[in-house]
């Protein structure tokens, strides 16, 4: 992987000339996760620029020549990236704060404030494109075109193969999952995420807390809502409200 495809693009738009060259020292130097495309000095320029760079942040001037960091994002009908205010005046800060994914810096710009809000918008964008990357693995699972499913997790994220997954548990804002090999990987969605996405290949949902993959059950117990046996002889209460939806499955 490319050192460029691990940063994150940004642009910088202020109408000082020292207020730019000082943003652009500070994030070269403070900043690694950071790649700088572009420098504009006013709203008119930064449109073109991000229109042309579409970087992923946005270093802007509130204050500027031909109109407000507000007036240029009016011209986006959604905002396709993140921002960080810049400003000299305090009184911003609330409208600043009232734009989602947005953050602001008072001039003069302290380090340790940069790289905290910095920190705070990676954290954001690789959040992200962790879901991004579960969305488009589990859209090629719906076409066929893969068996494969993406688990986002802390650190990272892993493949596995679906026919590897026994079933999967809810665990808060968590879902464990618990494979074949005897492995459980705790994945950094909800188990409704889940749900929603692995129910048309052969997934069900059983239990409030609990997702089974059809093709691993062995055994069925009667009861108010049942248990399941799986293959590796583990069990698994159904609740009496999906009973019917996993009985009718095997009536077909």
């Amino acid at each position: 992987m490319s050192h460029a495809s691990k940063t994150i693009s940004c642009i910088i738009v202020d109408d000082e000339s020292s207020a730019r060259t000082i943003m652009k020292s500070f994030i070269e130097k403070y900043c690694p996760s950071l790649r700088i495309v572009g420098i504009a000095e006013n709203i008119i320029e930064a449109k073109q620029l991000i229109t042309q760079k579409k970087p992923q942040l946005v270093f802007l001037d509130i204050e500027m020549p031909h109109g407000t960091a507000f007036d240029l994002l009016d011209k986006f009908v959604k905002v396709p990236f993140h921002i960080i205010f810049i400003t000299a005046y305090a009184q911003y800060a609330v409208q600043a704060f009232n734009i989602a994914s947005a953050k602001y810096l008072l001039k003069p710009i302290d380090i340790d404030a940069l790289v905290a809000a910095v920190t705070d918008i990676t954290t954001r964008i690789q959040t992200e494109e962790k879901s991004q990357l579960t969305h488009i693995l589990l859209e090629n699972l719906r076409n066929k075109q893969m068996q494969k499913v993406i688990i986002p997790l802390i650190d990272g994220f892993e493949i596995i193969e679906t026919n590897e997954i026994l079933y999967i548990k809810a665990d808060d804002n968590y879902s464990e999952f618990y494979l074949a090999s005897g492995k459980k990987i705790v994945a950094c969605k909800k188990l409704k995420f889940y749900e929603d996405n692995l129910s048309d290949h052969g997934f069900l949902r059983i239990h409030r807390s609990t997702i089974v993959n059809l093709d691993k059950i062995k055994k069925y117990q009667k009861g108010k809502g049942g248990v399941l046996v799986l293959h590796d002889g583990t069990h698994l209460d159904v609740s009496q409200s999906r009973k019917n939806s996993l009985l009718d499955i095997f009536k077909r």
